[in-house]
């Protein structure tokens, strides 16, 4: 879909939910709030999602959704999520759990589930289990093999959607031997079951997401049918990783959404309280903290944007993208939302306020993405057990390939090819083309400073490619170290604390180079004031601070442009992004 396309259609949502600050729109704060309080399931605002047919945007449109680029559902959902990250969870937890199907289910299947969900069927992924959380390969629900079909025991816990769910896609090992290809993916289908056959677990009441339904299902020996079987026998984990990927990917999408609505009422306080004779937002300080927290928010969409038209143009290398992503999103986005809650100040505090009470939900909500669908070490794990090959890699040669997939991954006007999820890869085989091909975005951001008019454009972009050059150089240190730390731990070298480190610090390499590759070859798909070389200067340095916190690359200068230009997507009611969508927003009352 062309950027245009998508704006038009995100827009139309927008206006089709109304302003949420307006009690009387569909999906206000107001409503949203009161069932935050009562920890009731929100019913009502997942239906008037369903009623705009938004969960068709995430279905595939082969069989009866309207699923063609995965940024599509992946921005409507961060819609919902700017006014309430609950209902657009409730609402992508059926479709993670139709992932399985849609990955390795047959036709008839597909054709199945996506009739169901487009007629109201709820979904759950029944994946974690209590005892082993991340370890999947410890879990104990069992598969036994009988006549016709498997008998299935067990315990699935902390599901969302588990109690509401009328199908629930479970795990299950099918072979008491264990290993990888010991386990299957089958679908529970409630209503077929026997009355009470599955028991549902008492729902869990949480921090954040508070009317979630988060509970779980037990089986004690529940028949399913051969037909309920979802992909070949022992393919259950590659199905359940693969999976993973997609959630991993997507998840940004509920802390864009939060952040943006935190953000935004900051900026509501701070362009109109006066302290000490003069309005919060011309204190020094205080313009620095949102310049800031801006550029987070601009890195972590332009590597989560990499990362979702990935799916499509690079499924390859989908393991390292999904799980740099899964890292770099939700560790930036809560340091931003702590920076935001110390300008914000004692309004954080005050859950009834008519404006200001849905900070502290924002607060609360956007955590889910640090702990869902693999956590932080999880996803570190996975870079790093891949790090040793990737910087092997990373400094070149360039194939023509692997130039033509980062052109479609970061040009947003670029037609992507058809999304087939079955042909993600597990593994990279050391290919990150994102930091790949960083070199080249350096040299076209030189060539375009050249070519800018204004004076000051062509200054602090030509700054931003020496701090881009600056973040690839660390790569031969990465190298070194990783080397050293082979030398001296041997295979135990996997598991020390010094790896994750040099994972995590890749992928501040790989957010990095995601920004520079957008604000290039994006640059003719987007509109003003987008690219700025000025903003692109400081989300570079938000990346270099991790490498040299006391040297600061940027000036007074640098932030007063960022604010001026983070106010006229305030004062213009636009998203906080390089799509700019026009929002239904308003100020605070008085």
């Amino acid at each position: 879909m062309t950027v245009k396309n998508l704006i038009a259609l995100a827009e139309e949502l927008e206006r089709y939910l109304g302003d949420p600050h307006d009690p009387s729109s569909l999906m206000s704060f107001e409503r949203i709030l009161g069932y935050d309080e009562r920890e009731e399931f929100p019913h009502e605002l997942v239906g008037l999602l369903q009623r705009w047919h938004l969960h068709e945007y995430c279905l595939p449109a082969a069989y009866g959704g309207r699923a063609g680029d995965v940024e599509v559902g992946f921005n409507l959902l961060r819609l919902v999520a700017r006014r309430d990250p609950t209902t657009a969870t409730a609402l992508m937890l059926t479709d993670l759990a139709f992932m399985p199907t849609w990955i390795a289910g047959t036709e008839e299947q597909k054709r199945y589930f996506v009739d169901a969900i487009n007629h109201g069927t709820r979904m759950a992924w029944g994946l974690s289990e209590r005892e082993h959380g991340s370890d999947v390969l410890s879990n104990e629900m069992r598969a036994e093999r009988v006549a016709g079909g498997y008998l299935l025991t067990g315990e699935k816990w902390l599901i969302g959607n588990a109690t509401i769910a009328d199908a629930v896609s479970v795990q299950a090992r099918t072979d008491e031997r264990g290993g990888p290809g010991g386990w299957s993916i089958f679908s529970v289908e409630k209503r077929k079951a026997p009355a009470g056959a599955v028991v549902e677990l008492p729902n869990e009441r949480l921090h954040g997401l508070r009317a979630l339904d988060m509970s779980g299902i037990r089986l004690d020996r529940l028949f399913v049918p051969d037909s309920a079987r979802l992909g070949a026998e022992g393919q259950g984990l590659e199905i359940a990783l693969k999976s993973a990927q997609v959630a991993r990917t997507t998840i940004s999408s509920m802390a864009l959404g939060a952040v943006d609505t935190a953000l935004r009422v900051t900026l509501d306080f701070v362009t109109e309280r006066v302290i000490f004779g003069q309005k919060v937002i011309d204190v020094p300080y205080t313009r620095r903290q949102l310049a800031e927290c801006f550029a987070d928010m601009v890195v972590a969409d332009c590597v989560s944007t990499g990362a979702v038209r990935g799916l499509q143009a690079n499924p390859g290398q989908t393991s390292v993208f999904s799980s740099a992503v899964k890292y770099h999103v939700p560790t930036s986005l809560e340091r931003t939302m702590a920076q935001l809650s110390v300008v914000l100040g004692a309004r954080l505090y005050l859950r009834s306020h008519p404006h200001y009470g849905i900070y502290q939900k924002m607060l609360r909500d956007v955590l889910v993405a640090i702990f869902a669908d693999g956590n932080t070490v999880v996803n570190l794990k996975n870079i790093a057990l891949q790090l040793e090959g990737l910087l092997r890699t990373v400094r070149g040669p360039v194939s023509p390939e692997a130039a033509a997939r980062v052109e479609l991954q970061y040009d947003l006007d670029a037609t992507l090819p058809e999304w087939r999820p079955e042909e993600q890869q597990l593994f990279s085989r050391g290919g990150d083309d994102t930091v790949l091909l960083l070199p080249d975005s350096i040299r076209l951001l030189r060539e375009q400073a050249a070519a800018h008019p204004d004076e000051r454009q062509r200054e602090w972009m030509s700054r931003s490619a020496n701090v881009a050059e600056a973040l690839y150089g660390q790569l031969e240190r990465l190298d070194t170290e990783v080397r050293r730390l082979r030398a001296e731990h041997g295979r135990g070298y996997a598991s020390t604390a010094e790896l994750f480190r040099l994972a995590e610090q890749y992928c501040t390499i790989h957010a990095a180079a995601a920004t520079v590759h957008l604000f290039t070859r994006s640059a003719r798909a987007l509109a003003e004031p987008f690219p700025d070389g000025a903003l692109l200067l400081l989300c570079l340095e938000r990346s270099w601070r991790h490498f040299d916190p006391a040297r600061p690359v940027t000036d007074a200068e640098v932030v007063d442009r960022v604010v001026t230009i983070l106010r006229a997507l305030h004062d213009e009611r636009r998203l906080f992004s390089f799509w700019q969508f026009q929002l239904c927003a308003s100020g605070e009352r008085r």
